[in-house]
């Protein structure tokens, strides 16, 4: 069995790959970037239905309800992450939004640091310390080249922190959870909480053409299912 799993590494190469379109389709979105958010997460709960609904039918039974509690926050933390971060591309450029969000480890590191009591060595505290180095020449950077970098920056920041705490909540229920379950649980979540921010913004969730439509399965194809999905 063991012979047949993938490498890791390959994973995340994979993943990185995907992870690093959503820039590009969230940039040529016309549309609200709430809504381009929750059509990306409606497309990734179509998508994944058939599988956790019939092929992974089984594992429902193992569900608790401190996993759903736990799954819902992650979702919560996702749709954060993906409102203010996808925000942030209206403001500043791609390249200081992705450095920036590149942060992420610094928050996921001391998150794991101080609640989960995980151990992080002094090579680790070096690189994060040079990621905070650099986030801040990039910000310091766009402030001199566009009046609202700096507040493009500060979305991406807080897309950070969002994300961290989805990805540390993961690697907790992903130790019993299986991936499909897991992902369906906090993308369904997620998408809940963004048609939530759509109501509350007053943002009409159809009626932005079949491009805006089309992004949104770009995302979930390449971006969640074979970027977060596989993180």
């Amino acid at each position: 069995m063991n012979g047949r799993k993938m490498n890791p590494h390959l994973i995340l190469v994979i993943g990185v790959l995907g992870i690093s379109c959503s820039a590009i389709f969230v940039k040529t979105a016309q549309a609200p970037s709430v809504i381009t958010a929750t059509y990306r997460l409606l497309w990734t709960v179509v998508l994944l239905t058939p599988s956790a609904l019939f092929f992974h039918r089984k594992e429902w039974g193992d569900v608790q309800k401190k996993d759903v509690i736990w799954c819902c926050l992650s979702g919560i933390f996702l749709a954060f992450h993906f409102s203010s971060w996808f925000a942030s591309l209206k403001y500043t450029s791609v390249a200081s939004s992705m450095a920036i969000m590149s942060t992420e480890v610094i928050f996921t590191a001391l998150g794991f640091a101080l609640f989960l009591k995980g151990k992080i060595g002094k090579k680790a505290w070096g690189c994060i310390a040079l990621a905070v180095v650099g986030s801040i020449v990039i910000a310091l950077t766009d402030q001199a080249s566009a009046t609202n970098a700096i507040y493009g920056d500060f979305l991406a920041l807080l897309g950070a922190i969002f994300i961290s705490g989805y990805t540390l909540i993961g690697r907790q229920q992903r130790g019993h959870l299986s991936n499909t379950i897991y992902t369906y649980m906090v993308y369904s979540a997620c998408a809940v909480t963004l048609l939530l921010m759509d109501a509350v913004t007053a943002t009409p969730v159809f009626g932005w053409g079949w491009k805006e439509l089309l992004i949104g399965l770009c995302l979930a194809l390449f971006c969640t299912l074979l970027g977060h999905s596989l993180f």
